[in-house]
């Protein structure tokens, strides 16, 4: 508890930076308690559903204290750390946070002494952007204060200095609702932290020891007990069984944008086989062309210029449902998605104005889209205002799927795996290169003749890629 007064000490607090978004994980903390900072730097990383992002401090002070460890999932609007604004010097070590972080070394600022850029993937910030593994909290460091080192072995008076049990929170509070010394648990999580799997096991009843004759024991003879580490055999084994993760940040996004968009917009699914055998061809050509030199040419690229030129020739397919006003949204522009896996997940940046630009162009948005998705550095913008979508899941040698919609898009085409198949090519069988493609859609926007037409369109173009040019 700080002992400035309320207008001396500033307290920020964690903003919405993904728009609309409720909360979001802190990652990495670069003060503590005591270090200055100045107005524009970063001060953590934290996050989202929607990406990684760096948080700048909006006033020059004094760190007085961080209110949660890393690995904490705050809300939006939630007070982060206190820093004393009037230049009174450091906090003392009461403030420390409950959590105690690893300080980064001040860097300094920019010639330029503006706010830098801080959204992960649109510039180069003021501190290191390097994320380190997850880990549980750090063992608190011996000069601590003896009133915080009570609080954080969760006693009500001071306790001596010792090793702490890694554990989080939620794990500690079961471990006191059962009644189990988090100091006898074995732990069996990255690190040594103590998982809830490990309480389970802690708290089970041993299991009873079998004689031979199963005689009841002598009544003087008081009953055996078991210590913990009895338990430890029981509690390796539960563990191996079965393994459980949080649902948060990408993956509980996804989960609940996949949910909402299954149980509101009616899907269809419509799928057609396609000979791409001339595709290909052209593929290998285009490699070879000085145009395309340094960028990377794959069937994707082409896909996407045939559902590009698709939704040209049927535009009403570009569409969004706008449920409040009971309007249906044509747009004119098409932000194309595509749906990366990356560490963090599923994710589905789009490229803005995918239309407007000639296939060298769409190239090299798609090579920065990849390479940024895959460093997990797409920035919130960048996932965005998609208007339809593409999904490659023939990369992983699945030849189709029933995609479903990302919320807000008229459509999603998935794209099979091009294997080489027998084909009737000019009145005789011959092995062909033959994909799968699937096109999801919104029924209250495209009904079946008009997704049909788009679908088709695609599959004609990547048969015959000169449409490229006599339907442009």
């Amino acid at each position: 508890m700080t002992t400035m007064t309320d207008a001396s000490v500033r307290e920020f607090k964690m903003p919405d930076v993904g728009e609309g978004l409720t909360e979001a994980e802190i990652l990495k903390w670069y003060v503590k308690p005591g270090d200055t900072v100045t107005d524009g730097q970063v001060v953590c990383e934290v996050e989202t559903a929607k990406a990684a992002v760096e948080l700048p401090i909006p006033y020059d002070g004094v760190v007085r204290a961080l209110h949660f460890g890393e690995g904490t999932t705050v809300d939006v609007g939630t007070s982060i750390i206190a820093v004393d604004v009037s230049g009174g010097g450091a906090a003392p070590a009461a403030a420390s946070a409950p959590a105690p972080v690893e300080a980064k070394p001040e860097e300094p600022k920019s010639a330029g002494s503006g706010r830098q850029p801080v959204l992960v993937g649109y510039g180069v910030a003021t501190s290191s952007t390097k994320r380190r593994p997850r880990k549980g909290p750090e063992i608190p460091a011996q000069e601590a204060s003896t009133a915080i080192q009570a609080e954080l072995n969760g006693h009500g008076s001071a306790a001596p200095a010792k090793q702490r049990p890694l554990a989080k929170p939620p794990v500690r509070k079961l471990a006191k609702d059962l009644g189990v010394d988090l100091a006898t648990v074995v732990p069996s999580g990255p690190d040594g932290i103590i998982t809830r799997e490990d309480v389970h096991a802690a708290a089970a009843p041993a299991p009873e020891p079998v004689t031979q004759a199963q005689a009841p024991a002598p009544a003087a003879a008081p009953a055996p007990t078991v210590p913990a580490a009895a338990a430890v055999p029981v509690a390796s084994y539960d563990a191996a069984r079965e393994t459980r993760i949080p649902v948060k940040g990408v993956r509980k996004a996804t989960a609940a944008a996949m949910i909402g968009s299954a149980f509101t917009a009616p899907h269809v699914t419509e799928f057609v086989t396609v000979d791409v055998t001339r595709t290909m061809k052209l593929i290998k050509e285009l490699k070879e062309d000085k145009e395309f030199a340094g960028l990377r040419v794959n069937p994707l690229l082409l896909i996407a210029k045939a559902l590009l030129v698709a939704i040209r020739r049927n535009p009403d397919a570009n569409a969004s449902w706008d449920e409040a006003n009971q309007e249906i949204v044509l747009k004119h522009y098409v932000n194309l998605g595509i749906a990366a896996a990356t560490p963090r997940g599923l994710i589905v940046p789009n490229i803005k104005d995918a239309h407007t630009k000639t296939l060298p162009q769409l190239a090299e948005s798609l090579g920065e889209l990849v390479a940024t998705a895959r460093e997990g550095k797409t920035s919130p913008a960048a996932m965005q205002g998609g208007t339809v979508t593409i999904t490659n899941v023939g990369v992983f040698g699945v030849d189709t799927g029933t995609p479903i919609l990302p919320p807000g898009e008229s459509a999603i085409l998935a794209v099979g795996a091009i294997k080489l198949q027998p084909w009737v090519h000019k009145g005789k069988v011959k092995p062909r290169q033959v994909t799968t493609l699937a096109l999801s859609f919104d029924h209250r926007l495209v009904d079946g003749e008009l997704g049909s037409k788009v679908l088709a369109d695609v599959a004609a173009i990547l048969e015959q890629p000169k449409r490229l040019i006599t339907w442009a």
